[in-house]
C-alpha cells in the first residue's frame, strides 16, 4: 500500500509524517505519533472513544482519514490537557466519580469541552443530548452529566 505524506498541526506542533492513504486519523495519532490518550473503540463512529478536535470541531477519529486532515489543526486529549483547557472538566469528572475504567473518558472530555465552548450553562437535557453519542460501559450517565454540569459552573 502506498504511503502518503501528511502535513498538519497536532496539539500546536507542526507535524510531517507518512501513513498509508487509508489510515484513519485515530490510528495515525496512536500508531505514528504515539498519542495514545484517545482510543479506538467500535471503529464505526458509534461509541465516541476516538473523539478528537479537527479545525475546532469534535470528530470521530475512526471515521476520518488521516489524509483528509492535510493542513488541518488537530487537538487530542494530550494537547487539550497540556493547555489547561479541559482542567475543570477533568477535575469535575474525578470529583463526581464520572470515570471508572477511563477508556471512554478522553472522548467524553473532548465532546464535553465542545459543548461548554458553545453553550456556557447547558441544561442537563442539553448535556445528555450532546453527549448521547459517547458511550460508557462502566459509570452510568448521571455522574457524567453531573460532572459536565459542575464544570460548566467553574
Amino acid at each position: 500500500m502506498s504511503e502518503t505524506i501528511l502535513r498538519l498541526t497536532v496539539n500546536g506542533e507542526a507535524v510531517e509524517a507518512t501513513a498509508p492513504a487509508r489510515t484513519h486519523l485515530i490510528d495515525f495519532l496512536r500508531e505514528r505519533l504515539e498519542l495514545t490518550g484517545s482510543h479506538a473503540g467500535c471503529e464505526h463512529g458509534v461509541c465516541g472513544a476516538c473523539t478528537v478536535r479537527v479545525n475546532g470541531d469534535a470528530v470521530r477519529g475512526c471515521l476520518v482519514l488521516a489524509a483528509a486532515c492535510e493542513g488541518a489543526e488537530v487537538w487530542t486529549i494530550e494537547g487539550l490537557t497540556a493547555t489547561g483547557e479541559v482542567a475543570a472538566l477533568q477535575e469535575a469528572f474525578r470529583e463526581r466519580n464520572a470515570l471508572q475504567c477511563g477508556f471512554c473518558t478522553p472522548g467524553m472530555i473532548v465532546a464535553a469541552a465542545e459543548l461548554l465552548r458553545d453553550v456556557k450553562s447547558p441544561t442537563r437535557e442539553e448535556i445528555r443530548d450532546h453527549m448521547s453519542g459517547n458511550y460508557c460501559r462502566c459509570t452510568g450517565y448521571h455522574a457524567i452529566v453531573d460532572a459536565i454540569e459542575t464544570a460548566s459552573r467553574a
